[in-house]
């Protein structure tokens, strides 16, 4: 077993850093000086939360975008998961047809603008088939405590339609990603696996749920973990269809407030510790795997 190296800091290190520093305080005197720019970031934290009387402290603008960006994501990414394993199945399937259709949804998909995307998909989903659903209208004749579920697991009743439009079109676009993912796992598995596996006379679905996947999840589980930080990002795109997410909730704020560098530095912030947080799970997820192994 291979020792790991001790990190150590060093001159380099230290310059690196007031380097770093330096330009970062140069921009920003340059933004204040050559722009006659007047920071004022003593307003951000109202934006963060706010004080009712009625119900104390909640979340305001920023954190309500924040929010809807979470479930967004958390959602989107569900579902894209099982259409990214349809994809990467059909794509190293035994039959021809299934083959070429698994690579044309994924080749459509990722050859394609994702804001073009989202609002072919957007308009379609929301005017021809979300309507005959009549989610919203359903919604909206449902129990109180339903509704109030609906608020904090997706979204009011009058935006529940544009959202679900948001999600299924996040979910297709990541999902043909996560199908080369998977397909690429499946692929990297030894041929001796696959020629043990049949010897014993296991049928394919078998030697795929027993033995090729268990193994391939685990090599999977960086380049999944990439594409639900590149979902958490790309969820920024819907914003275009007016869903309140944290980029859009940031557009708003700034038009109305022109603070424009305190607004997008905290909405930067806010995603980094959203998808920073997300690369650490991941990271605790596959050490916990190397060591069941």
């Amino acid at each position: 077993m291979m020792m790991q190296r001790r990190l150590r800091w060093g001159r380099l290190d230290t310059f690196l850093l007031l380097l770093l520093i330096s330009v970062v305080g140069y921009l920003g005197y340059r933004v204040e000086a050559g722009l006659e720019y007047r920071w004022n970031w003593s307003v951000i934290p109202q934006y963060l939360l706010r004080f009712d009387e009625t119900d104390g402290w909640t979340t305001n603008l920023l954190l309500q975008g924040l929010l809807t960006t979470i479930r967004l994501s958390f959602w989107s990414l569900l579902l894209a998961l099982p259409v990214g394993l349809a994809a990467g199945l059909l794509r190293t399937s035994l039959h021809l047809f299934n083959r070429l259709l698994g690579g044309t949804f994924v080749t459509l998909l990722r050859n394609l603008p994702p804001l073009v995307l989202v609002l072919i998909f957007y308009f379609f989903l929301s005017d021809q088939i979300l309507p005959l659903l009549q989610v919203g209208e359903r919604l909206e004749a449902a129990p109180q405590w339903l509704k109030a579920l609906s608020v904090v697991l997706l979204a009011p009743a009058d935006q529940l339609e544009a959202f679900l439009a948001a999600v299924m079109t996040l979910a297709l676009f990541e999902g043909a990603y996560i199908g080369e993912i998977v397909r690429a796992g499946i692929n990297s598995i030894e041929t001796g696996q696959w020629e043990a596996a049949k010897a014993l006379g296991l049928r394919r679905w078998q030697l795929l749920r027993y033995i090729v996947l268990p193994q391939a999840f685990q090599k999977m589980i960086p380049p999944l973990a990439g594409q639900a930080i590149s979902t958490i990002k790309d969820s920024a795109i819907v914003s275009v269809i007016s869903i309140q997410e944290l980029t859009f909730q940031g557009m708003e704020l700034m038009a109305a407030t022109y603070l424009t560098f305190e607004v997008w530095i905290t909405v930067t912030l806010l995603y980094f510790i959203l998808t920073f947080s997300c690369s650490q799970l991941a990271g605790w997820v596959e050490l916990r795997l190397r060591r069941s192994y």
